[in-house]
C-alpha cells in the first residue's frame, strides 16, 4: 500500500461521523481518555465506543495504553483500563497529489540559510494582527479553528497540537519563533504569549493579561 493509499483509507475511518466526534475529542484532550468518559462525552453506549474508537486505533489514528485508574495494585484491583491518546504519526492527502511539505522545507532552509528570522517573525506577527477572526471574535475559538487544539491548564491556555510540526522539528528556533510572532499577532495585545512547550503539543502558551 502507498502513502497515498493509506492516507485514503484513514478518510474512509473518518467518513463515519460518529468516529470523527470521537477521534475530535480524544486528540483534542490534554490526557489519555477512557471509554467511559469517550462514551460520555459523544452521548454513546460504552460498547459503541469501545469498538469506533478500535477502529481509530488499527487506522493508526489513536494510541493505547493501559492503567488501573482505581490507583490500586493486587488482587481485587481489577483489570487495567484501556486509554487512548492521539498517535503521533501524521496523515495528509490531497487530491492529485501536491508537494507543499517539499516547498515549506526548501523555504524554511532558504529563510534559516539566509539569516531572515526577523523578518519571517515581522511577518507572521503582521498577518497574525490581520486577522479579521482573531480581532473580532474568541481567540481561544480562533486557534481552535487553525488546528492548535486549545485547553485550559489553570490560568494558563495550552496548544495540544503544533500546525506546523513536521517543520518545527526540523527547524525549531525558526520555526517556533515564527509561530511565537504568529500569535502574538493574533493575541492583539489582550493575551500574553510565550515559549512554554506542552508535551507532544505546541511550544507556546498563552495567559490573560488581567489575570496577573
Amino acid at each position: 500500500m502507498t502513502g497515498e493509499d493509506s492516507a485514503f483509507a484513514v478518510l474512509g475511518v473518518l467518513s463515519d461521523p460518529l468516529r470523527r466526534r470521537l477521534y475530535r475529542h480524544v486528540a483534542a484532550a490534554p490526557g489519555e481518555v477512557g471509554r467511559d468518559a469517550a462514551a460520555e462525552a459523544v452521548g454513546v453506549s460504552r460498547s459503541l465506543a469501545a469498538f469506533h474508537l478500535d477502529k481509530l486505533v488499527e487506522a493508526g489514528l489513536l494510541a493505547v495504553s493501559f492503567r488501573r485508574l482505581s490507583g490500586r495494585t493486587g488482587p481485587g484491583s481489577g483489570r487495567p483500563a484501556k486509554m487512548y491518546r492521539r498517535a503521533e504519526g501524521e496523515h495528509t492527502v490531497s487530491v492529485p497529489p501536491r508537494s507543499y511539505d517539499a516547498a515549506g522545507r526548501l523555504l524554511a532552509e532558504v529563510v534559516e540559510n539566509a539569516g531572515l528570522d526577523q523578518a519571517l517573525q515581522s511577518a507572521a506577527r503582521a498577518a497574525g494582527e490581520a486577522d479579521p477572526d482573531a480581532a473580532a471574535g474568541d481567540l481561544v475559538e480562533v486557534l481552535r479553528a487553525r488546528g492548535y487544539q486549545p485547553f485550559w491548564d489553570g490560568e494558563t491556555l495550552r496548544l495540544r497540537n503544533c500546525p506546523f510540526h513536521a517543520l518545527a522539528e526540523e527547524f525549531p528556533a525558526l520555526i517556533c519563533g515564527m509561530n511565537l510572532a504568529l500569535l502574538q499577532g493574533l493575541a492583539s495585545g489582550q493575551w500574553s504569549p510565550a515559549m512554554d512547550p506542552c508535551p507532544g503539543g505546541c511550544c507556546v502558551a498563552l495567559s490573560k493579561k488581567n489575570s496577573h
